[in-house]
């Protein structure tokens, strides 16, 4: 008869344990409590990366000991492995050694240094273990006191269990006070914040080292690298773990040798000193700063998704190395490790790290089952009238096993694609290589990347003027077509899209920011009668989205191609020190060409003269900020009657290109002496630039519709209309000013809406609004 195990827990983490003993020859049963949607299965061969025991599910809770207790001691457990770090901290290891129950883990005493943040800097002042400057506190007057005298960026810990999000980073003396209150005062973290921590904030690069300890022997894991960020290039909230892969190649020989002895041995030794011996397994969290290796923090078991990674890498039997820690007998055990690369995609629930919904259905496509060097480890998953259904924010780790990373990204990322549930999130980037120069917050490879998606668009709009090729360091085009002009004179222009990327980014909303910022460009040298050329764009953030550059650029490329405009070169930057996170900066150059004598300046216009306006589709590129600001109590995504779609909608309708209707007008021949974009300043300010001294407009309210999205602003944001009128557009992009005995000609020769808004006055005070 071989053995039956028991694992305690429900996460991802736990399935891996359980995968991992089920494969022991030693084993017969394995038990997970409580277990999840995949942590049950028949007895297999072993073959490949099949379990070999059975696996069956119990559903008693990780913290009720005394159940599990009795659950051991009546199906005959010989051995049980503790998974999460609230039951180790709440004594479990503990009690089912006082019921003479075999368990891995370490005690309560020795769990002190995940439970207590406070408990682990003494610990480590004591024992000289290399960690931060620290100071500890109950009162919160004397933190604040603290916080003040330092005067320098700090990290707030609540020292208690937080469930990994008790650690406040802060770069000002008013975040540190601000987190004292949040912790201390209106106990967002519950008791665990009723002591806090406050060290100095570390600068470097982080790695997580695993080690199997039995009281005095440490064996040291594969490094395995965690990516801890929700969205690709580490950006967003920090998350339990999106993904990870070992072996890495982080830590230096020498650096792991400074760690093994000055960290883990001396975890080990100071632990025997107090009479509280370490078993079960150490994660150290580690800073490598200027300064040398420190310890952020200590957890008292296994990482997830690190487990994940690192298990399916063990060559040894696991339930030999677990027995050996706990007898004491890790020295004469040699563990032995797979030299091949192990990765795991994590899939999260939306809304995942804040609110996600749960009980949504999981497809998974039977082709899954031939992934021979495939594991997928459940996690937030539970069956429900026989469906596997999300019950959590983790919901899968898509593990693969291969010989380098790349290859392991390629199977993992296959098998992704064969799960599927509403509104699946992971990461794109897991095990990609990182360099110094990423690390340092600039990651080459994203922008190479996003020039290869987006370069098939930029050639689409090449035409046989285009003399060079995407990539080259400057844009060659040739001009020779423009000997058959009398006198051309070339017109260029230079804008961005404002905050209107802002919205974009809160909505993941990109595909029209590209052509947004072409057709403002081409309308700004339309103005003066000029017909496009080429185009060069500028796009920058704090970190490169490959797919979010390709999704602009193409939209760029699109709104080039409708105005036989060639996209010859650009840039794109990736700058952590110049941007705000999540910020993308658009801009974009244009050139264009105008007979001389066919110049539009403004000097031909006349009092009288009449004032046609071309609506706009919205807000065009200008005027967001206040937009953002009156609407912001709003639900942006929900449909609204009075506006025949969502705000969100509303605020991203396209900025129109004018350049087939005014095309349309001049071969009319309509005698065009003015035409104004109305961009950001509005009516107001626009219309004069192109007035001759000595004249002004008259406008009149009421005739054309203003676009309910600006009544809305208005109304929300109590604008007064002066201000409004300086602001937005209000629903007019162009005004064509045009002799009166032309504008019936001009609105048939345009063959859409337009609207005769006012005309020409002798003035000297600018635009006057009426009505």
């Amino acid at each position: 008869m071989g053995h039956h195990v028991l694992v305690v827990g429900s996460g991802g983490r736990e399935h891996a344990l359980a995968w991992a003993l089920s494969r022991s020859p030693q084993v017969e049963q394995v038990y997970v409590a409580p277990g999840n949607g995949g942590t049950t299965w028949d007895a297999n061969s072993g073959a490949g990366l099949l379990p070999r025991a059975a696996c069956k599910n119990i559903p008693i809770a990780a913290h009720a000991t005394e159940k599990l207790i009795e659950f051991a001691k009546s199906n005959g457990i010989t051995l049980t492995v503790i998974g999460p770090e609230e039951p180790l901290a709440n004594g479990i290891v503990d009690a089912f050694q006082a019921a003479g129950l075999i368990v891995f883990g370490p005690s309560r005493a020795a769990a002190q240094l995940e439970a207590s943040k406070a408990f682990a800097k003494a610990f480590m002042d004591t024992h000289n273990i290399p960690t931060a400057e620290y100071a500890t506190f109950t009162n919160i007057d004397a933190a604040r006191s603290y916080v003040r005298n330092i005067g320098r960026p700090v990290v707030v810990k609540a020292s208690g269990l937080a469930a990994g999000k008790g650690v406040l980073i802060c770069d000002t003396v008013q975040e540190a006070e601000q987190a004292l209150n949040q912790v201390m005062l209106d106990q967002v973290f519950g008791a665990a914040g009723q002591q806090v921590v406050i060290e100095e904030r570390l600068r470097g690069r982080e790695v997580s080292v695993l080690a199997f300890c039995d009281g005095k022997n440490f064996a040291i894991m594969p490094i395995a690298r965690d990516h801890k960020r929700v969205l690709d290039g580490d950006r967003g909230l920090n998350t339990g773990g999106m993904g990870a892969f070992a072996p890495t190649n982080d830590l230096s020989a020498k650096e792991l040798a400074f760690i093994k002895e000055n960290i883990f041995q001396a975890v080990l030794d100071g632990m025997n000193a107090q009479g509280t011996p370490y078993v079960g397994v150490l994660y150290a969290g580690l800073m490598l700063t200027p300064d040398g290796i420190k310890v952020l923090e200590f957890n008292c078991r296994f990482g997830d998704p690190e487990t994940q990674v690192i298990l399916p890498l063990l060559k040894d039997d696991f339930y030999d190395v677990v027995v050996a820690c706990i007898r004491g007998q890790l020295d004469t055990y040699s563990l032995t490790w797979r030299k091949k690369t192990c990765l795991t995609v994590v899939l999260a629930s939306h809304g995942y790290p804040q609110s996600y919904p749960e009980g949504l259905p999981i497809a998974i496509h039977p082709k899954l089952d031939t992934f021979s060097d495939v594991i997928v480890f459940h996690a937030g998953t539970k069956i429900l009238h026989e469906q596997l259904v999300t019950s959590g924010g983790r919901v899968m780790s898509v593990t693969a096993l291969a010989h380098d990373v790349s290859e392991a990204r390629k199977k993992a990322y296959a098998a992704v694609e064969l799960i599927r549930f509403d509104g699946m999130h992971f990461r794109r980037d897991i095990g990609q290589t990182a360099n110094r120069y990423a690390q340092s917050g600039v990651d080459i490879d994203a922008g190479q990347h996003a020039i290869e998606l987006m370069q098939n668009a930029i050639k689409a709009t090449y035409n046989d003027r285009v003399l060079s090729k995407v990539g080259n360091f400057g844009g060659l085009f040739d001009v020779s077509e423009l000997k058959h002009m009398r006198h051309p004179v070339l017109v260029s222009s230079t804008d961005g899209v404002g905050t209107k990327t802002v919205v974009a980014s809160a909505f993941g909303r990109w595909d029209g920011i590209g052509r947004d910022l072409v057709n403002h460009c081409i309308n700004d040298i339309l103005v003066q009668g000029a017909l496009p050329l080429f185009f060069l764009d500028y796009v920058a953030s704090d970190r490169l989205e490959p797919e979010i550059v390709a999704r602009i650029v193409s939209s760029m490329a699109s709104a080039c191609i409708e105005a036989n405009c060639a996209l010859i070169g650009g840039e794109t930057a990736e700058m952590p020190d110049v941007y705000a996170q999540n910020a993308v900066d658009v801009a974009g150059t244009i050139v264009g060409v105008v007979e001389r004598e066919a110049i539009i300046d403004g000097s031909k216009i006349r009092p009288n003269d009449s004032l046609l306006a071309l609506p706009s589709t919205g807000l065009h590129t200008n005027g967001f900020s206040l937009a953002r600001h009156a609407l912001a109590d709003l639900d942006w995504l929900a449909y609204r009657e009075g506006l025949g779609m969502s705000i969100v909608d509303a605020l991203l309708m396209p900025h129109r290109s004018y350049l087939t209707p005014i095309q349309n007008l001049l071969s009319a021949g309509i005698e065009i002496h003015g035409l104004a974009h109305i961009t950001g300043g509005g009516i107001i300010d626009n219309l004069p630039r192109i007035l001759p001294d000595g004249l002004g407009a008259l406008v009149q309210m009421d005739t054309w519709p203003v676009l309910p999205i600006f009544k809305m602003i208005q109304a929300y944001g109590s604008v007064e209309r002066d201000e409004i009128f300086r602001v937005l557009n209000m629903g007019i992009g162009m005004i064509v000013v045009l002799p009166p005995e032309q504008v019936k000609d001009a609105q048939q020769a345009l063959g859409e809406a337009s609207y005769v808004i006012g005309n020409v006055i002798d003035s000297r005070r600018g635009v006057w609004i009426e009505g």
